[in-house]
């Protein structure tokens, strides 16, 4: 056979904000405000992030495809996380107070880049609800009565892999600018 393997390597990429250190300390603090039930399953601190942009599952090949699309132009803002909710799937995510004309906007430029990808996952406008998932199977997680909200200094967006191996984890792949 002329190719070397039925089945290229795949990778699951997605776009999102990566919190710095400070950002990601207070995420946390925050999660132990809340009262978990026994079966929650927090996210570690190490794979906090929000999500602009899932790509879903590409061959590896591909990756340098995406690379050369993404930088998109960009302005420096803040996002102020301060809304904790129990979303209906038993996720519970922390979300900006606001969504910010910059953030909405990175979101609509980045769909657009990656519109050659032509997947389901493509923005709608009405869809986005950017969100810093906390922990996952929690319908009865309650959040803690008052939230002091979070500045986080948005400076630039990420390429991340999402390799779901066990221990599964994040890579950066690229930074942006």
């Amino acid at each position: 056979m002329g190719h070397a393997s039925a089945h290229p390597q795949r990778v699951r990429l997605f776009v999102g904000l990566w919190p710095g250190e400070a950002v990601r300390d207070e995420i946390v603090d925050h999660a132990r405000a809340w009262v978990w039930p026994p079966q929650a399953r927090l996210t570690h601190r190490e794979r906090l992030h929000l999500t602009l942009c899932f790509l879903g599952e590409l061959p590896a090949q591909r990756i340098p495809e995406v690379v050369e699309r993404l930088p998109v132009r960009f302005e420096a803002f803040e996002l102020r996380l301060g809304r904790a909710e129990v979303w209906s799937g038993g996720q519970a995510v922390l979300r900006p107070l606001a969504v910010p004309g910059a953030l909405q906007m990175l979101h609509d430029r980045l769909g657009r880049a990656l519109r050659w990808h032509a997947a389901p996952w493509l923005p709608r406008r009405s869809s986005f609800a950017p969100h810093v998932t906390l922990a996952r199977d929690v319908r009865a997680a309650l959040p803690p009565p008052h939230v002091l909200p979070i500045a986080w200094p948005v400076t630039g967006y990420t390429l991340i892999e999402s390799d779901l191996r066990p221990p599964a984890r994040y890579r950066v792949l690229y930074e942006y600018p």
